[in-house]
């Protein structure tokens, strides 16, 4: 027991004696100290004494694209860490090509009597895509919300991290470090994301009379191997890409050809997936803010389920670039 109290301390940030007095239901203790308490144990897997479990108040479906992308999972945990400190039990739907559509969870979660569902990265974000699929869920008067996309005839919120300042800051650090031929690698066109990330590179690099060039792809290791063949034989140094798989795709063909990274080609990604920092080399990558945004769709969820209205827009949040090993100065 006491392994486990340092352990729930550690990681909630408290001392032993505070997490002590929660899980006794002792008084004394601030309600954001409870609750940092109660999540670590919560994420340590301990069970929570009975006098402090939440009485369950519903379900809430959470539907997220395949997680060969480590920044889903990412998404995920969060999201469903938040509703569950608010007393909903998530539904997870993950989507895989071939496998289940988002149609069909949609209709799965309808038959469970869920409070609301969460889109990450859906087909909200695909502009080939019919948003009716959405109107009639609101016409149902289903709360939702959408996270990274957006479908301007649907009513509903929308929460995205914003692609155009990520394109931004990577250009910036690209021309701090003297590159003037640069790429962006970014997933398919039809994709809301990959249009704002490219419509920002261009205005950053246009501004700055810097070369581009941009080459739509896949969102995989193997969609950026791809690009950065066509980005190489145009002659850039830098890469910024679409995600951090793609960073990685990029950073095979660069070697393939017997090139360095980043003393010949610098490489960018962007997502700052869970241990993107221990590549080699460790990955410069634009970080979502995947922690302020699920807190804001799950607030957002949360009141449309009360009643509460939500502002009818898209909420954007600005990524921070981090900067590590995979860029350098441009070479001579």
């Amino acid at each position: 027991m006491k392994a486990r109290l340092a352990d729930i301390a550690a990681q909630a940030g408290v001392s032993e004696a505070t997490v002590s007095r929660v899980l006794n239901g002792k008084p004394g203790v601030a309600d954001g100290t409870r609750d940092a308490v109660l999540t670590a144990l919560d994420l340590l897997g301990g069970e929570r004494p009975a006098r402090l479990k939440q009485r369950r108040l519903g379900l809430i479906g959470l539907i997220i694209p395949e997680l060969d992308n480590p920044i889903f999972p990412t998404f995920a945990q969060v999201i469903e860490r938040d509703l569950t400190q608010a007393g909903y039990t998530t539904v997870l739907c993950t989507q895989s090509p071939g496998g289940t559509t988002e149609d069909d969870y949609v209709e799965l979660l309808l038959e469970r009597a869920v409070s609301g569902i969460v889109f990450v990265s859906g087909l909200h974000a695909d502009t080939s895509a019919d948003p009716t699929r959405y109107a009639k869920l609101v016409a149902q008067r289903l709360p939702i919300v959408m996270v990274n996309g957006a479908a301007p005839s649907v009513d509903a919120p929308f929460i995205s991290s914003d692609d155009a300042v990520a394109a931004e800051l990577a250009v910036a650090h690209l021309e701090s470090l003297g590159h003037k031929r640069i790429g962006l690698a970014v997933g398919p066109e039809r994709f809301v994301p990959a249009q704002r990330k490219a419509a920002g590179f261009e205005k950053a690099t246009s501004s700055r009379g810097m070369a581009a060039s941009v080459v739509h792809s896949l969102y995989s290791v193997e969609g950026g191997y791809a690009a950065a063949g066509q980005l190489l034989d145009a002659g850039v140094t830098a890469i910024t890409c679409g995600s951090d798989l793609m960073a990685l795709g990029v950073i095979r063909a660069v070697r393939q050809r017997g090139l360095d990274v980043p003393g010949d080609v610098s490489v960018i990604g962007y997502d700052d997936s869970p241990l993107i920092g221990f590549t080699d080399p460790p990955l410069t990558t634009v970080r979502q803010p995947v922690a302020a945004m699920c807190r804001a769709a799950v607030q957002a969820l949360l009141d449309e389920i009360a009643g509460v209205p939500v502002p009818r827009t898209e909420f954007f949040y600005r990524p921070e670039l981090v900067v590590r090993s995979s860029t350098g100065p441009a070479p001579a």
